[in-house]
């Protein structure tokens, strides 16, 4: 019987004539290797996806890799188990770009210079638990699937490092895609979604909703079934900030009216940048907001904060055009009460169940207004991929994301479709591992987005700015273009 190649390793006999690659390069920057000889993505794909192919009926085992890895996958490096050090990380990642996945094997883990799981580390993934004890040959399968996912990332853009780059790119940029999230709004005290102990998601499970997922709470044929778990929670995200809007909004603002802001795509809910006075023709709300609300059985449309009232009550708001009509007709009848104590928790409707519920509805009734946020199984609006395929695609010439960990398809999609080559700047609390931008700034917003107006010399006056603030800022370990901010 033919013995079978470890799962996810490579063919010896390719050589580095047939892989088309250069045997020496020098790599001098953190995850950037445009100045090189690099092959394109997709022929080290192709070799990935021929590899994997290959593996017979070692599906099993490259499912459960592919299952487990976002779980195993972190934004730091590790200091509890043995792992490279940032700097070998890094040139372990230049090296992959530059010479190809087969040339990569071959220096690294076929010459003996480093295991495969300590390889994995480079690639920011902890070594999972339920592989300690086996053989080395274990862990290639899970390292053929880091060096894809590596692969497919962009390149960062070697001349981009420092904070000063970062300034001088907002001075001379003229067409900025700004794309935020919920750190933008989290100073006003609105929580934001993610977030492990605060985070909205984080609450919702601790309350107990009878449902699987908190997530669950946005599910459209949920709310559908049972809007009772939606506006449970609903006076809990409700936007009252009475006109407020924090240092963050204030600066998208300021590109808007000096003439830099292309288009703001905000996957904020809130509508707090109308408060901040970023016009309509400058905001794609990725995923809807507050603002207005639409009745699910005649399509009716009426401004959101009609409905504040009785979402603040707890209370299911109801279409006032679906009453009237009913009431013309003569036919308006009460919705009897609806005990959520006695409720049956994570119920789902069935086929057997009666389609006008009788037993807990008298009918006709009116209609349930649903604020106009996007849930998941809505498609985002037309407004949403119009304007980036056939608008911004073509003209921006700086990327800024903000307040946001890129996780929630399709929006997470927007900066991998911009081109490669457009600078790329993020701002937030912590890192992601899964895009690959110029320049990191990390800690609070605010407090960065603030430091670089001063540094840039623009005022952005703002109450929660404090007079002559100042701002600590240093390196992270083992990067040059990862920088922290501090008030001091």
């Amino acid at each position: 019987m033919k013995e079978k190649r470890p799962v996810g390793r490579p063919r010896k006999n390719w050589t580095a004539a047939e892989q088309d690659v250069p045997l020496r390069v020098e790599v001098k920057d953190d995850q950037q290797v445009g100045h090189l000889n690099v092959r394109p993505h997709g022929h080290a794909r192709n070799e990935l996806e021929e590899r994997i192919n290959d593996l017979g009926d070692s599906w099993e085992t490259e499912s459960l890799f592919e299952d487990v890895i976002e779980d195993i996958t972190e934004d730091r490096f590790f200091d509890d188990v043995d792992a490279v050090s940032p700097e070998q990380a890094v040139r372990y990642r230049q090296l992959l770009r530059a010479v190809g996945p087969q040339e990569f094997y071959s220096r690294t883990i076929d010459s003996g210079a480093i295991s495969a799981k300590k390889l994995l580390t480079a690639f920011g993934i902890r070594p999972p638990a339920f592989l300690e004890g086996l053989s080395d040959d274990a862990y290639f399968g899970l390292l053929t699937l880091a060096m894809s996912r590596e692969l497919a990332k962009r390149a960062k853009l070697v001349k981009y490092n420092t904070i000063d780059d970062a300034v001088q790119l907002l001075k001379k940029s003229r067409n900025i895609v700004v794309l935020t999230g919920a750190g933008i709004s989290t100073s006003l005290g609105i929580p934001d979604f993610r977030s492990k102990e605060t985070g909205l998601y984080s609450q919702l499970e601790k309350l107990g909703l009878g449902i699987n997922d908190p997530q669950e709470v946005f599910n459209i044929d949920i709310f559908r079934e049972d809007p009772t778990i939606f506006y449970s929670v609903a006076k809990d995200i409700l936007p009252d900030t009475k006109g407020l809007f924090s240092p963050t909004h204030a600066f998208i603002a300021k590109l808007q009216n000096m003439g830099k802001l292309l288009t703001n795509y905000s996957q904020n809910i809130d509508n707090i940048e109308a408060n901040a006075g970023i016009r309509p023709d400058k905001l794609v709300q990725c995923h809807g907001s507050f603002a207005t609300a639409t009745c699910q059985k005649c399509g009716h449309r009426v401004e959101g904060d009609t409905l504040f009232a009785d979402i603040k009550a707890g209370n299911i708001p109801r279409c006032v055009k679906c009453i009237a009509a009913l009431r013309g007709n003569g036919t308006m009848k009460r919705k009897r009460s609806y005990n959520k104590s006695t409720a049956k928790k994570g119920r789902r409707r069935s086929s057997d169940d009666d389609d006008d519920d009788d037993e807990q509805y008298d009918i006709p009734t009116a209609g349930v207004m649903k604020p106009d946020i996007t849930f998941f199984g809505e498609e985002l609006p037309d407004e949403f991929s119009q304007r980036l395929v056939k608008h911004d695609r073509d003209i921006v010439d700086l990327v800024i994301v903000i307040g946001t960990s890129l996780k929630v398809a399709p929006v997470s999609e927007v900066v991998p479709y911009l081109p490669p080559h457009i600078p790329q700047i993020y701002i937030s609390r912590t890192p992601v591992s899964h895009i690959n931008f110029d320049i990191d700034l990390l800690g609070d917003c605010d407090v960065i987005v603030a430091e670089l107006c001063r540094r840039a010399g623009w005022d952005l006056d703002h109450d929660m700015i404090p007079p002559n603030q100042k701002v600590k800022t240093k390196l992270e370990d083992g990067y040059k273009s990862r920088h922290i901010f501090s008030a001091a």
